[in-house]
């Protein structure tokens, strides 16, 4: 049975609770933080990674989920961001299927589960990392630190830099993860359960535990970090190895490592197993994902493409600083940190060097701590927190391979966990100090209390698209993609003059910011100012010179331009670029009918149709354009294939009754038209098209209801006017003749 030091208890001054009541304390409060959130929409990369996620859907195979990324890309194109997340995908589809579609309520109240659920296993992580591990004669896992692990607990449950990981539906990968990485760990734990000696452990435990960390890595690249804090709480607290007496003794030279603590109780064996473990889960991953690393773009990650090493070392010591801050004080919270947000650091003047200096100075004084106390106790609980607090970081730390955001709330979801020891023990030592313990506890009270309203407040902030994009301005006003962010939003909602504005700043912040140069572009497009809209989306494919949606628009706007040739190849370009756009072959078909060339126009379009089924545009275009041309039996032909396609579109209706209308199909086409105008019955064209047909058909009054109808809705509509006072004189006429 593995032996304990004195722990934190007797000097933390803190409520104590039964074990039960203790986990429900935790999971309430953990709820209460995040339970408005659960009625939020989809906001910022939940779009990409949800809405737009074909893997989420009933007719993509389960298999594909296995070689694609978390955004539903293979993982072997070159636009993948090699995110590797099955497991993550799954439950997302999962959540689809049985809300019968893209509900968020359901996607939201998951991961509130989770983290409450998470939130309690922490109640049981921290009573061993602060207690350590010991079983009663039965195999019971004791709490030896009911008091400090409860105060933890809940300081996890409380930190408001989690939100991001629960109110936002994507932080659901690091909240998976965390539940398996941290079942890894207490599975690990369970290996010691029989060991009366601490020389018997259980391998199928031990075994148990690397599948979990495959698990979490499955939900999350962060999970596989588990393993190596197995192999660090192993040697720590299974073994009590003294890590600095080990370090004299093999700079020394000396091979008694067996009284060390290395060999004793089997832990170089499982140490093998996990390192054996972890390295095939890795090669495994290597091998489904590729030789290729991902790529990112300097506004992603600026300090990465930095040409100095100076300058990338300053920097992303500065971006740990920030990280630790946002641990301490988690008052400027923001959904992106990229583009500007954070200026580089150039100089050795640059007064941020401060956070460098003060970072390192209290990581070095805990490490010493960590190594050189006397006292076994302090040594094993910073030793951990630093663990806990480093390791799962690393992943997001450039150190490896370069990662594709400069600072990322989510990821610092584990590494609080480390944080969390970090406070507790340094509470433990000043309640130890302290003469009025009852103040130091209340102060104590009003922190997880502020960090409850804060989490209340930031939650509320992630409900909306337009909360979250706008709370970002006051703690980011450089970031180009906050201003973009919030533009798009107002553009979205139909306030295009305010959504210029923001979109202008973030060109102004972000001289290169190309897809906020596009949206711009397209909104000038659509208040006809042209010459402005051509010289942005020229820009934009000058600076990027495979942006095919830029290169689609350019060719709109020079075909408003009448500039025709140049859009013809503008779209070319496009298409050249991004070989299935089937937007650009609509309009590509409407550059070829305006110039009369039907045959291209309809090619164009099939082309369309036959990339996106349900391009109602299309369709329609062909149906008109073969109608109008006077070839109604192919017009009738392509609007059955495409209602069969689509069978619920009112416009398609509307033309392909129009279409059988004129082959004196009457009755199949009225049919066609009380069905689009059921679908749609303020839609004038509707009424008096079907007037038209009565009037052709012989059912005057009922023409007469629908021409009075249509001109009720539309009293300016074409035809419809002059239509109806000829219906009128006719049937004045047969009431003469009727009289006579």
């Amino acid at each position: 049975m593995a032996q304990t030091e004195p722990n934190l208890d007797h000097d933390v001054s803190w409520f104590i609770l039964p074990s039960y009541w203790a986990k429900m304390v935790v999971a309430l409060i953990s709820f209460l933080c995040f339970a408005n959130s659960y009625d939020g929409d989809f906001v910022f990369d939940d779009s990409e990674a949800i809405i737009n996620n074909k893997d989420l859907r009933a007719e993509t195979p389960l298999g594909d989920l296995w070689h694609h990324d978390f955004w539903g890309s293979k993982l072997s194109s070159n636009t993948s961001h090699k995110s590797y997340r099955p497991l993550t995908v799954l439950t997302f589809r999962i959540n689809y299927l049985f809300a019968g579609g893209f509900y968020p309520v359901g996607f939201h109240v998951i991961n509130i589960i989770l983290h409450c659920t998470i939130s309690v296993l922490m109640v049981d992580v921290f009573s061993i990392l602060l207690g350590g591990l010991q079983f009663s004669n039965k195999g019971r896992r004791l709490n030896l630190a009911p008091k400090s692990s409860l105060l933890a607990a809940l300081l996890f449950a409380v930190h408001p830099v989690h939100t991001e990981c629960v109110a936002g539906i994507v932080g659901r990968a690091d909240l998976l993860c965390a539940l398996f990485f941290l079942l890894s760990f207490l599975g690990y734990c369970k290996a010691f359960r029989e060991n009366k000696e601490g020389h018997n452990f259980s391998i199928f435990w031990v075994l148990v535990s690397v599948i979990l960390g495959a698990i979490a890595m499955l939900c999350k690249e962060q999970g596989i970090t588990i393993l190596g804090l197995n192999a660090v709480f192993d040697a720590l607290v299974i073994n009590k190895l003294n890590v600095l007496e080990l370090i004299q003794r093999l700079l020394h030279k000396d091979k008694s490592l067996e009284n060390a603590g290395l060999l004793k109780k089997g832990l170089l064996f499982r140490i093998t197993l996990l390192m054996s473990g972890g390295a095939s889960i890795l090669y495994i991953r290597w091998r489904i994902m590729g030789t290729g690393p991902p790529a990112f773009t300097e506004v992603d990650n600026p300090a990465s493409f930095a040409d100095s090493l100076f300058v990338r070392a300053i920097n992303y010591n500065y971006y740990y600083s920030l990280n630790a801050w946002l641990l301490l004080c988690p008052w400027w919270l923001c959904f992106d940190w990229s583009m500007g947000c954070i200026p580089l650091i150039k100089s050795v003047s640059d007064w941020r060097i401060i956070a460098l200096a003060a970072l390192w100075f209290c990581l070095i004084g805990l490490i010493c701590q960590a190594l050189c106390s006397e006292d076994s106790h302090k040594r094993r609980i910073l030793t951990l927190g630093l663990g806990f607090l480093i390791v799962p970081f690393l992943p997001a730390s450039n150190l490896f391979f370069r990662v594709g955001f400069v600072i990322a709330e989510r990821v610092i979801y584990l590494p609080s966990i480390g944080y969390c020891i970090l406070f507790t023990y340094g509470f433990s030592l000043l309640s130890k100090q302290a003469k009025k313990k009852k103040i130091l506890a209340v102060a104590v009270l009003g922190i997880l209390l502020i960090n409850a309203m804060r989490c209340a407040l930031r939650s509320s902030q992630w409900r909306s698209e337009e909360q979250l994009f706008r709370s970002a301005l006051s703690v980011c006003p450089l970031n180009a993609k906050v201003h973009y962010n919030v533009g798009k939003n107002l553009a979205d909602k139909g306030n295009q003059s305010a959504a210029i504005k923001y979109y202008r700043e973030a060109v102004r912040l972000n001289p290169k910011y190309v897809h906020a140069m596009n949206n711009l572009g397209n909104i000038l497009k659509e208040r006809n100012e042209l010459r402005e809209a051509e010289e942005l989306l020229s820009l934009a494919v000058q600076i990027q010179p495979d942006f095919a949606a830029a290169w689609m628009n350019l060719g709109i706007v020079q075909n408003s331009l009448r500039r025709f040739e140049e859009a013809e190849q503008s779209y070319w370009t496009a298409i050249k670029h991004r070989k299935k756009y089937p937007d650009c072959y609509y309009n590509l078909g409407r550059l070829y009918a305006d110039l009369n060339r039907h045959i291209d126009a309809l090619n164009a379009w099939r082309n369309a149709t036959v990339l996106k089924p349900e391009h109602s545009l299309a369709w329609n275009n062909m149906i008109i354009l073969l109608d109008n041309t006077g070839n109604l039996a192919q017009a009738e032909a392509v609007g059955r294939e495409a209602l069969e396609l689509i069978p619920n579109d009112h416009s398609l209706m509307f033309s392909l009754a129009n279409v059988l209308g004129k082959s004196q199909k009457y009755k199949e086409s009225e049919a066609l038209f009380l069905k689009a105008i059921k679908a749609n019955p303020n839609a004038a064209s509707y009424h008096g098209n079907l007037a038209v047909l009565y009037h052709r058909w012989g059912n005057l009054d009922l023409a007469k209801k629908h021409y009075e109808v249509s001109l009720k809705l539309d009293p300016m509509a074409p035809g419809t006017k002059e239509n109806y006072n000829l219906l009128r004189r006719k049937l004045e006429q047969l009431q003469k003749k009727g009289g006579a």
